[in-house]
């Protein structure tokens, strides 16, 4: 079948409306912002390419008809904690049912990566952050969450039959916000009410200067040692700061302070495929008019989800309490604010620690991503993502 680099306009659109035709049936389908995609492989908005690249395909059959899509990418800034096992990436990939053309974009986005010296490729990932477009669903076949796909069951199959192995799972949790938390929550919040030099606040009424630096303090000293995290750069945090100000809700923005600096966050923001899926693909000045719409829908609609971006603790306050301390005030607010539930940002099995976090909260897993792995070199043992320790 031909597999067509994506190279102009027309092919673009023709990658962008796939999935539309492929779940057409799968009424929990939620399409992602055509212009978010797009931004994805735009050299100008996509900060990667100044030490990455990327190449997408569709692949059609003989009738000329889109039958499935893929890209791969690079990107060199991404630590690599094996030298002798450089890792690519592939992505957005949308199928028929037919081994074969799955083998076909699979088979394209290994020999481009090979190509350049990859020994390995991980997918379905993003050319960015891990924050979206990440992992395939095998498990809770709900609607997506905003910045995440959904998948149909089958893909699952495509993948491991051609020799895809388990890097890691996602879990994704929800709860109910007025779900009690352990009474250990409530003494670690009075524990902390005695000492003055703890506070803990949200962010109405801070600038998005202030939130900018409490956010970039907590995240780099939090979560830049992971494996495949990077630090983040101060403007790219205000950049993020500044993408979400049109939908932020600063109730559900969290801070622990010490001695007026930020050491724990908890961000979220109300969930916006519950907004998006009444306005479609394309927000043109009439897609934003209908989200201005439905955005004032969403605040008066019951129930009202919000979803849990990030979640962080400086180390040299882990296991103190404060982010149980944090919560319990940040729960009561969720309440007064009319939120209803809760699905937080997925989870690594890489990190028992946070998994044991979110269960002492109440949630439970809702929906499974995986992200998959698949060595160049079949003789060579295969490993699964380090544990956070």
């Amino acid at each position: 079948m031909p597999l067509l680099e994506v190279t102009d306009s027309r092919r673009a659109r023709q990658f962008l409306d796939l999935p539309a035709r492929l779940y057409r049936d799968h009424p929990q389908w939620i399409s992602p912002l055509d212009e978010e995609i797009e931004a994805v492989f735009d050299p100008k908005r996509n900060p990667n390419f100044a030490h990455g690249e990327a190449i997408r395909w569709i692949l059609t059959n003989a009738q000329g008809e889109v039958v499935g899509r893929v890209a791969a990418f690079i990107n060199h800034a991404t630590p690599q904690p094996d030298a002798d096992l450089p890792v690519g990436g592939m992505g957005f990939f949308e199928c028929i049912d037919d081994q074969a053309a799955a083998n076909q974009l699979f088979d394209a986005c290994r020999a481009w990566l090979a190509e350049r010296g990859m020994a390995a490729v991980d997918g379905p990932i993003n050319f960015g952050e891990r924050d979206r477009f990440w992992g395939l669903l095998i498990a809770g076949f709900t609607e997506p969450n905003y910045g995440m796909f959904y998948h149909a069951p089958y893909y699952q199959l495509l993948f491991e039959r051609y020799g895809f192995q388990v890097y890691f799972k996602q879990y994704t949790c929800h709860r109910s916000v007025a779900t009690p938390l352990h009474p250990s929550f409530q003494r670690a919040a009075e524990r902390f009410a005695q000492d003055p030099s703890y506070r803990f606040a949200h962010a109405v009424g801070r600038s998005a200067e202030q939130m900018t630096y409490d956010f970039h303090r907590v995240y780099n000293l939090a979560w830049a040692n992971h494996s495949g995290v990077s630090a983040m750069p101060l403007e790219k945090a205000r950049k993020l700061v500044n993408q979400m100000k049109p939908v932020l809700d600063p109730r559900l923005l969290w801070f622990a302070y010490h001695n007026d600096e930020p050491v724990a966050f908890f961000v979220s923001l109300p969930e916006l495929n519950q907004i998006f899926k009444h306005v479609g693909s394309k927000l043109n000045l009439l897609g934003k008019l209908r989200f201005l719409w439905e955005q004032r829908q969403f605040r008066r609609r019951q129930p009202k989800k919000m979803f849990g971006v990030i979640f962080g603790v400086v180390p040299d306050y882990q296991g103190q309490g404060v982010e149980s301390a944090m919560l319990v005030h940040a729960q009561q607010e969720f309440i007064r604010a009319g939120y209803t539930d809760i699905e937080m940002n997925w989870i690594g099995d890489f990190n028992p620690r946070m998994l044991v976090l979110t269960r002492s909260i109440g949630a439970h897993i809702y929906k499974t991503h995986a992200t998959y792995r698949k060595l160049f070199d079949e003789n060579r043992p295969f490993e699964r993502c380090p544990i956070i320790r």
